[in-house]
């Protein structure tokens, strides 16, 4: 008598499905990782060239972590790298999600051509909703901060996604 060993999953026994869609995690995380990339270079790029270095994720990252305590003076904030180093991994970590979910809806379209229009009126009320939210919820940041740098921002991140999602999907096609 042979003695059976249990069935093991490997990539090769793993339904397609599950392989797609965890492909399409996989990209949709390194194309958020990428947008935050861009925004955060944005903002050093802004910041240096006003003679303060890691001031934006200091003022984000007291917002956040701080609950505002210390933005009603916020010229006077000293840039501190401990709140730069927990904005940027909280960052990092939304974009990576948000990619995770554009890429999953990418997939869809993929399957779905005219699902197309609706997923990219889904990232338009998605900005509207993000700039609405900023204006409600962070009024002080958003003195801090210039409006059209934080437009600006989404819109390379946007564009740095996308770009880097059309490249792994050459012949998505959209219809109307």
């Amino acid at each position: 008598m042979t003695a059976q060993s249990p069935p093991t999953a490997s990539l090769e026994t793993s339904p397609p499905a599950a392989l797609d869609a965890a492909a399409l995690y996989q990209e949709g995380m390194i194309a958020g990782i990428l947008g935050a990339a861009a925004v955060a270079v944005w903002f050093l790029l802004l910041d240096a060239l006003s003679g303060r270095p890691f001031w934006t994720p200091t003022v984000l990252g007291t917002a956040l972590f701080r609950r505002g305590a210390g933005l009603d003076a916020v010229e006077a904030l000293p840039v501190s790298f401990e709140m730069v180093l927990m904005f940027t991994w909280v960052h990092g970590m939304l974009f990576a999600a948000l990619g995770g979910i554009a890429a999953r809806l990418l997939g869809h379209v993929e399957r779905h051509p005219n699902a197309g229009f609706g997923v990219l009126l889904l990232f338009v009320v998605f900005q509207f909703g993000f700039i609405a939210a900023a204006t409600i919820f962070a009024a002080p940041v958003l003195r801090a901060l210039s409006a059209w740098s934080i437009l600006v921002a989404n819109l390379l991140a946007a564009a740095v996604m996308a770009a880097y999602l059309r490249r792994r999907h050459p012949l998505l096609h959209v219809s109307p």
